[in-house]
């Protein structure tokens, strides 16, 4: 809301009320609050918007939001509807998710057996050797897919990040590749920009593995799952997910951590 401030006129000395200039948002960011609040039947807080809108101004200086073509913050709007209104690209379908699986602060959390989002993109949509998948976890260790494309014939192609056991196991048009503990938390995310090598982001670190791309299998990308509600279900929770071009994990990594960070202070 616009804040009244009271000044003096400079001759007269009467009171005079004028409206203070609120705050500016970036465009992308002004367009995303509208469609949340419309989702959510309410208004974000400031603090909530200044969050968001700082991650969002962040990414485009440090050239990583035109990578993001497929995104949700899973925090900070007040409903799991607003929750589900994407940052960029299509709207994820929602299989089987409640309110009570949505946190404002920590994101929305699977059950492990039925609760999965369909992307509604397909992993060919971004070309073989320029692609990206991440999310931002903020619990959980069990086993599942926290985000992937469905089994193709071959498993040279599959993108995404599994829990197998206490490792994560991660895909880019590959067989895949264990790496990092299970229980780290934050950005886990691997991006593809050449047909040799992979960067792997788990526990606020990369990592660069030889790796040969193959073509990718033209089946859609899930999240808290791989399979389209078979048998990859995670029950971790998530509060960000992103797919599209092969992005800078730290970069990244950076502003996600501050934006949950903001959150959970914005947040009453």
């Amino acid at each position: 809301m616009p804040r009244l401030r009271v000044t003096r006129n400079s001759v007269t000395g009467a009171a005079v009320a004028a409206v203070a200039a609120g705050p500016s948002y970036d465009a992308d960011a002004t367009t995303y609050f509208a469609a949340v609040e419309a989702a959510d039947g309410q208004s974000l807080e400031s603090g909530v918007k200044t969050a968001i809108n700082d991650f969002i101004v962040g990414c485009k200086a440090d050239g990583t939001w035109s990578a993001l073509k497929a995104s949700c913050i899973l925090a900070g709007a007040r409903t799991l509807s607003g929750a589900l209104v994407p940052l960029a690209g299509t709207a994820p379908t929602n299989y089987n998710f409640v309110s009570g699986d949505y946190n404002r602060k920590t994101g929305l959390v699977g059950n492990g057996y039925s609760k999965y989002l369909d992307s509604n993109r397909l992993d060919s949509t971004d070309p073989q050797d320029n692609s990206h998948v991440s999310v931002y976890k903020t619990a959980g260790t069990t086993g599942g897919s926290l985000l992937g494309s469905a089994n193709p014939p071959s498993y040279n192609r599959m993108t995404g990040m599994d829990i197998l056991g206490s490792s994560y196991r991660f895909f880019s048009r590959d067989a895949g590749t264990a790496l990092g503990s299970s229980s780290a938390t934050g950005v886990v995310g691997v991006s593809r920009a050449s047909s040799t090598t992979i960067l792997i982001r788990v526990a606020s670190s990369t990592s660069s593995n030889s790796s040969t791309s193959g073509t990718p299998s033209g089946n859609k990308y899930f999240v808290f799952d791989r399979s389209g509600g078979s048998s990859y279900f995670s029950s971790a929770r998530l509060s960000f997910y992103s797919i599209g071009e092969a992005v800078d994990l730290a970069l990244l990594d950076t502003r996600l951590t501050t934006l949950m960070s903001a959150l959970a202070t914005a947040i009453p």
